[in-house]
């Protein structure tokens, strides 16, 4: 019975003495430049080594960091402190950077395959940087469904708005949208324009994509006056407005006659923006055969458009442009000189 009684005693002193970690300072959370400590506190540990480790990723080997009271590392911004009081040892970091983030492990070497292990995570904070896999532009067609992705790397995970130019109505309701994917159900031309991806996670002043979003309409054609007067021998604009994406081609006809420029005709384009053009048909010296309707036809791929516009022949030249005369048509008013002149010349009239 002795026996047994100081074989019980016996096991249970060794087993009071097994090392063991008692205490590990918990997650930290830093910042870019800042400094930190860990702190490991270990029980019956003296004859055995205790090890600082930073754990490997993506097939790195881990990385000793220190062995008892000494540094393994040949870094400046390293720092080991041991309290024998406490038996905790305290590592010490400066000039935190984004690749000291990552897990640390407290270690007591007890045999070359056996150890005792604690672990920490240090996370480092970082501004937002948007992913490569985000959107970078879209074309679609009228009545697509469109997707818009936009994902970023950061600590803490960055949060991802949506906004349109000058704070324009997004398609889903609303100037802000919250969430990684922004879908848009039949898209249509009013919806065309730059998105904002806004990725914000308090770190920072955070970071922003730009995201062209093009959609391709069949042309809209429009006479920006459907009936315009002049009389023979002047010249005379036949003006119109075409929206289109992609541009459209862009022709004049008259008597289902395609015009070119020639001694009669001048046709001038003028592009305002990618889905905007102002064309206009100068008619020249007008004779009776070009009085009429003209037509002026918008194509692209995804359709085609014509507006009318008459030209009227009137005895009274209208100006513009055919300015330089003293006659004109009842839109014109004639200045206060040509009315000085006027009255002289009928008060000689009268006298005579």
């Amino acid at each position: 019975m002795k026996l047994i009684i100081l074989l019980s005693l016996a096991a249970t002193g060794l087993a009071v003495r097994t090392p063991s970690i008692s205490w590990i300072t918990k997650e930290q959370v830093v910042d870019i430049g800042s400094s930190m400590q860990l702190e490991c506190s270990v029980q019956y540990a003296q004859d055995y080594p205790v090890l600082w480790v930073k754990r490997g990723t993506g097939g790195v080997q881990d990385l000793p960091i220190s062995t008892g009271p000494g540094l393994i590392i040949r870094d400046s911004r390293y720092s080991l402190r041991h309290d024998k009081g406490s038996s905790t040892y305290i590592l010490q970091i400066k000039d935190i950077q984004e690749s000291d983030g990552g897990e640390y492990m407290c270690q007591v070497l007890i045999g070359i395959n056996n150890r005792i292990t604690a672990n920490v995570d240090l996370l480092v904070r970082r501004p937002p940087v948007i992913s490569d896999n985000s959107t970078r532009s879209v074309v679609a067609s009228e009545g697509d469904s469109v997707e818009l992705s936009c994902y970023a790397g950061g600590m803490p995970i960055p949060d991802i708005s949506w906004r349109r130019e000058n704070n324009a109505i997004l398609p889903t309701g609303g100037s802000i949208y919250r969430g990684n994917v922004l879908q848009i159900a039949n898209i249509r031309k009013e919806d065309r324009g730059t998105y904002y991806c806004i990725a914000e996670n308090q770190v920072g002043r955070g970071a922003r994509r730009n995201i062209n979003v093009e959609v391709e309409f069949a042309p809209m054609v429009k006479a920006i006056r459907p009936r315009v007067y002049q009389a023979l021998q002047y010249n005379m604009d036949l003006e119109c407005h075409v929206e289109a994406y992609p541009p459209a081609a862009i022709t004049w006809f008259h008597k289902q006659e395609g015009i070119v420029n020639n001694q009669h005709y001048r046709v001038s384009q003028f592009a305002t923006a990618d889905e905007y053009t102002d064309t206009t048909l100068r008619v020249l010296s007008i004779e009776k055969r070009q009085f009429g309707n003209y037509s002026c036809t918008a194509t692209n791929k995804l359709g085609q458009s014509s507006a009318i516009v008459t030209l009227i022949e009137t005895t009274t030249p209208v100006c513009p442009p055919a300015c330089g005369t003293l006659t004109y048509s009842a839109a014109y008013t004639p200045t206060p000189s040509v009315l000085t002149l006027l009255a002289l010349f009928a008060a000689i009239l009268l006298r005579n």
